[in-house]
């Protein structure tokens, strides 16, 4: 990793504690995967702001705990014009469980993204999905033999990344598809201006993602009108009714 222990906020140290000591699959996978830039280029055909939903049961900065189906909050958000799932499999700190984002996957046609922190190759193997993240910050001089070991596996790699320097190391390890994380996980601060400041310097042919702090219309056009091609939204969908709330994100008027 790029920090010391010290320099993250408990909750995060926590996390990627956690993270080291949970085990990885037992067999390599091999994906067939659904693609997320097709997902993204469907929805703005059909006028559908391109969004990532996510299913969060729990997080270290939500309150509470969502315990209804994650299958049927799935649904329901795709029913709100999703083009693509977050399915959270952190089961300590955010509620989530490869089994929950296994049912997810099998009951809907969506990409479907692995929300965790994968820190080793063996952690690949634990569950199979269309996207995994690596967040730069996490895995530091790893990235690109990760990014590589995924790919060759058939996954989709979302590169997350907060800073200039990371953005760089995302792009210089062959990255296709890289979130901007509005979120300082060093600091569990927001601020979007930080996708304003580094998209620039993305390349054109990387899918761009804006992550963390959406949640509202105004939001997502800023983010839109800094250069992301799809917004991942967690707690301002989660928070009420899936559905409508993910209608509200994506413009779409009508259940499907």
């Amino acid at each position: 990793m790029n920090d010391t222990v010290d320099e993250l906020a408990p909750p995060v140290q926590e996390i990627l504690s956690s993270a080291a000591a949970r085990p990885g699959g037992t067999e390599r996978l091999s994906v067939s995967a659904r693609s997320l830039a097709e997902a993204f280029s469907a929805a703005e055909r059909e006028g559908r702001t391109p969004i990532i939903a996510e299913v969060k049961p729990t997080s270290p900065t939500t309150d509470g705990t969502n315990t209804d189906d994650p299958v049927e909050l799935a649904r329901a958000m795709v029913d709100g014009g999703a083009a693509a799932l977050s399915v959270l499999t952190e089961p300590e700190h955010f509620g989530g469980s490869v089994e929950n984002l296994e049912r997810i996957r099998a009951a809907l046609e969506v990409p479907v993204l692995r929300k965790d922190f994968i820190l080793r190759e063996a952690q690949l193997d634990t569950v199979e999905s269309d996207v995994i993240l690596l967040i730069a910050r996490f895995v530091g001089d790893d990235l690109e033999a990760l990014l590589q070991a995924a790919e060759a596996r058939g996954f989709q790699v979302l590169i997350e990344v907060h800073t200039a320097d990371e953005l760089e190391a995302a792009v210089d390890a062959g990255a296709s598809l890289i979130g901007i994380n509005n979120r300082d996980l060093g600091k569990l601060e927001v601020d979007l201006a930080t996708f304003e400041q580094l998209a620039p310097n993305a390349p054109d042919d990387v899918l761009l993602i804006a992550e963390s702090g959406v949640s509202t219309l105004e939001d997502v056009a800023r983010m839109r009108q800094a250069g992301a091609d799809g917004l991942l939204i967690g707690t301002a969908i989660m928070d009420g009714n899936p559905q409508t709330n993910t209608q509200r994100f994506t413009g779409v008027h009508n259940e499907h």
